[in-house]
């Protein structure tokens, strides 16, 4: 059945007769005069002289086609014209189910995926040697083509035609694919007289590879499909995760997911390209997470997962883990230069370089911004270089990876509620006093990487690294004005409490893993994988208190510490694959972590107590094992339907300041259950419904007073998630995700001298946490005028809604909800590129962050107020930003 070529592209894909017969469980094929055909032989023999051939060998019978999912041409090299040619080389077990899938040369990488992802989904009988099922292994070219014309040869649809055998193309095995050098196979290439034809759209299908409900992978179309201010955005694009900045770009980003208010990062394990981001016992909050240093462009997909059941998922992955890749499709491949203007004198400049025809995942890029931002004293600079590069051949490759940032940024700080509404200060301005207007902070960082990735012929995957990582950040806070009282210097109060903190951390880390099949009979395959990675944390960090009036003259030290912090961990997981219909993954991890601390102003002296005769510090060591199982199940009773239940138990890592000296380090223990379901209907419709239930034995809050997480006690969360992703069209692409949660407080610290009537009490709903997240990304592009000048004419709209619902604050008060979209619209033509972009396009005014907690803003004031309050940082209105790209 042929389609309308106006929307539609056909792909050739015919069965090149290599069928290299294996006996028993994964024995070595047999030699070519075994089989009485060399492979050489094979391909290029017609269909009635290898069926000759194979009489000779016991019968021997090839793999038949009985089910196929098409396989989707890319939206970007559709847009673009391209053809291209892709030979696999495809396992097939004994009861016909696709294995191992190799790209043995194409001719555009960019094609690749689209092709495997299509032979993933298929189903064969399988070869035969006399009555006896065996694997086989055959390779299958496809030739993706844009025809011209409607062919007027009859061809029949593969779904059509269950139980046909495999077609052969008469091109020897051996010939070599140019790149852009490719053909129309119907038109000039002489195939068999009934070959397969398939319908080819452009898709991304990794979630094939799901080890729960809760695992997603968001591709390139989907984080491309709405405007974002920064490369960090694309994470919103990630079901039930909100992002979000409230202090400019020299501080790391919000984050909220699955009932976790995260804060900076320190319930979600970040990793981009190998490289984790996470920094233990951080001063400014445990598993601070800065991602500003992203570039969208060359971000190529999200794995998401969340929750804890993979065995690999380490330190931080409390609510779950986030492993961004990098890469540039070959469609996107060149010299792209861009400059964006906008709202607020905000200007940007980008760079990116990728060679074409070399691997995706080498490439360059840089970027810096500035803006004035909104409002008062939200001036801000940011500089981001990656670079990036995959070289070798045959079963070892290498990647080199480096990542630069530098940013500085002015910001406001947080308001009262009753002064903005008393008209004391305005929503989006500053206080007037020299301790407001000097908040700002400064972030550097360099990241280095070295991996080594090997791939051998029996299936077998191994990878090792190293990494190098340092990081200085500096930043000056004030959030309850003017109530602090100086330890060290007598009578010294009321001169604003202008926390500056500073932290730098020096780290080295490895990685490796090893993965192998272990057992492979016709009904259950088993491999196993193994792996360790481990990290040395140099940190050095102080706290004080400065009073801006007279050059940040230092009036109050609270943290002066450094920390030597070493994590080691080791994990197995064994997969268990039951005959396509069950999928088990079982496994452990075990993690050792130690720490010395010098606190060299522990066992403070107070003034009041003068007699005390020794020297202030207190040095101490510890140690840690953290251990927890880790297991999912897939049952899949239906191509289409698959039901997953998954557990695992995790950790997150104690700051290292609060440890005793031979204590065994309190781990935050989580313990994660999900139960859910995947309908996947192919690009027009794939649903994911699941629950989740997660306990955790020591969770932390913000805490004003000293600009840090302070312990809160044990919680759980139960919620429930749905997420939706359709591409109906090839010009349409839409997802859509929801996530509701009952997060509740189990056991809050008791009320003390200090703290009389404390802000959390036992059974209340987590602070900070909205019990409803929704996104949604809606993308579009249409072809407006088929030939202007030498170039098409090419159109796109895309648009992101993001949802809050309002979140339970201290002392019994809410936040407000917030609702964000985001409009863009974009013309394309030849080499250049025009976009024009929306942020908060309906204007609302909203908190981009909220607290309860006592403050004093008059510093004429005697009596400080120690009344809770509600306090909220200002979002972003209404903005735009104009960008013009050239692609050379």
């Amino acid at each position: 059945m042929w389609l309308n070529w106006r929307d539609q592209t056909s792909c050739i894909c015919c069965l090149c007769v290599t069928c290299l017969c294996m006996q028993n469980t994964w024995a070595k094929p047999k030699a070519p005069n075994d089989l009485g055909v060399k492979e050489k032989q094979a391909a290029a023999s017609s269909t009635h002289q290898n069926k000759q051939s194979l009489n000779t060998a016991k019968a021997l019978s090839l793999p038949k086609l009985i089910q196929s999912k098409n396989a989707i041409y890319p939206i970007k090299a559709l847009s673009q014209g391209k053809e291209a040619q892709v030979d696999l080389l495809v396992t097939i077990l004994s009861d016909g189910s696709v294995d191992e899938i190799v790209v043995e040369q194409s001719s555009d990488p960019c094609f690749n995926e689209s092709a495997v992802t299509a032979v993933k989904q298929w189903q064969f009988k399988p070869a035969h040697q006399g009555e006896t099922a065996i694997d086989s292994r055959i390779r299958i070219p496809f030739v993706f083509t844009i025809p011209k014309a409607k062919p007027k040869t009859v061809v029949r649809e593969l779904d059509d035609q269950p139980g046909s055998p495999v077609s052969a193309l008469k091109q020897p095995a051996n010939q070599k694919i140019k790149p852009n050098s490719v053909r129309d196979t119907r038109a000039k290439e002489d195939v068999d007289s009934d070959p397969i034809l398939m319908t080819v759209r452009g898709h991304n299908d990794r979630y094939l590879l799901q080890k729960s409900s809760s695992d997603f992978f968001i591709g390139k179309d989907v984080m491309t499909a709405a405007p974002h201010q920064e490369g960090a955005e694309v994470l919103r694009t990630a079901p039930g995760l909100y992002i979000g900045r409230a202090e400019g770009p020299a501080i790391a980003h919000n984050y909220m997911l699955r009932g976790f208010d995260s804060e900076h990062g320190q319930d979600i394990a970040f990793h981009v390209g190998g490289i984790p981001i996470n920094l233990p016992s951080h001063i400014h909050g445990q598993g601070y997470s800065d991602l500003g240093f992203l570039i969208g462009d060359v971000v190529h997909g999200l794995e998401v997962t969340e929750g804890v059941h993979k065995a690999q998922q380490g330190d931080f992955a409390v609510a779950g883990s986030i492993d961004v890749s990098l890469g540039v499709d070959e469609a996107d491949r060149g010299v792209q230069i861009s400059m964006s203007k906008g709202t607020w004198n905000t200007s940007k400049y980008k760079v990116v370089w990728a060679p074409k025809g070399s691997d995706k995942e080498s490439f360059g890029a840089f970027e810096v911004s500035s803006s004035d931002g909104f409002g008062e004293n939200r001036t801000g600079t940011n500089a981001n270089g990656i670079f990036q590069h995959r070289f070798g051949q045959g079963k070892v490759k290498h990647r080199v990876l480096a990542v630069l940032h530098s940013a500085r940024a002015n910001f406001a700080g947080v308001l009262r509620y009753d002064d903005v509404n008393s008209g004391k200060v305005c929503f989006t301005c500053v206080y007037p006093y020299a301790t407001a207007k000097a908040q700002n902070a400064l972030a550097n960082r360099i990241m280095l990487g070295y991996f080594t990735d090997y791939k051998g012929s029996d299936g077998e995957r191994g990878e090792v690294g190293i990494w190098l990582s340092y990081d200085n950040f500096r930043i000056q806070s004030n959030y309850t004005g003017f109530q602090e009282t100086s330890r060290t210097l007598e009578r010294e109060a009321g001169r604003g409490d202008l926390i500056e903190q500073q932290n730098y951390t020096q780290s080295v880390g490895i990685k490796s893993r090893y993965r192998k099949s272990v057992i492979k009979k016709s009904w259950l395959k088993v491999s196993a994988e193994f792996g360790a990675d481990g990290r040395m944390d140099m940190i050095d960090q102080t706290q004080s208190l400065l009073d801006a009036a007279v050059r940040n003259q230092t009036w109050d030290q609270r943290v002066d510490a450094s920390i030597k912090a070493v994590d080691l961990g080791g994990w197995g997981d064994l997969k268990w694959y039951f005959n396509r219909y069950a999928t088990l993954h079982t496994g452990m991890r075990v993690d050792a972590l130690s720490y010395e601390i010098n606190d060299r102003l522990g066992n403070f002296v107070p003034l009041t107590r003068p007699q005390d005769s020794f020297i202030t510090g207190f040095r101490r060591s510890a140690l840690g094992l953290a251990w927890g199982p880790r297991s999912s199940l897939e049952l899949k009773p239906l191509s289409w339907w698959s039901i997953f239940v998954s557990y695992g138990e995790g950790y997150r890592s104690p700051q290292a300041r609060l440890l005793e000296d031979g204590e065994k380090a309190p781990f935050s223990k989580v313990k994660s259950a999900d139960l859910g379901t995947r309908f996947d209907l192919g690009s027009a419709l794939r649903l994911v419904l699941g629950g989740y239930h997660t306990e955790l034995s020591d969770d932390v809050a913000f805490e004003a007073s000293e600009g840090r997480l302070e312990r809160i006690g044990a919680t759980q969360r139960r919620g429930l998630f749905a997420h939706i992703h359709s591409q109906p069209f090839s010009w349409l692409l839409g997802s859509l995700s929801a996530t509701f949660v009952d997060a509740e407080l189990l056991a809050p610290p008791p009320a003390s001298a200090e703290e009389p009537f404390p802000p959390f009490k036992k059974g209340q709903q987590l602070p900070f946490v909205p019990p409803l997240v929704i996104r949604a990304d809606i993308g579009t592009q249409h072809v407006l005028i088929d030939r202007l000048g030498q170039s098409a004419l090419k159109s796109r709209f895309g648009l992101g809604f993001s949802y809050l619902s309002p979140r339970p604050l201290p002392y019994n008060e809410f936040a407000d909800p917030v609702s964000l979209l985001d409009i863009s619209a974009g013309l394309e033509w030849g080499i250049l590129d025009l976009t024009f972009e929306l942020f908060n396009a309906l204007n609302n005014q909203y908190a981009a962050l909220e607290y309860s907690f006592p403050s004093d803003w008059d510093p004429n004031n005697g009596l400080r107020s120690r009344t809770p309050m509600r306090h909220r940082a200002a979002g972003a209105p209404l903005s735009w930003m104009l960008s013009l790209g050239v692609k050379l």
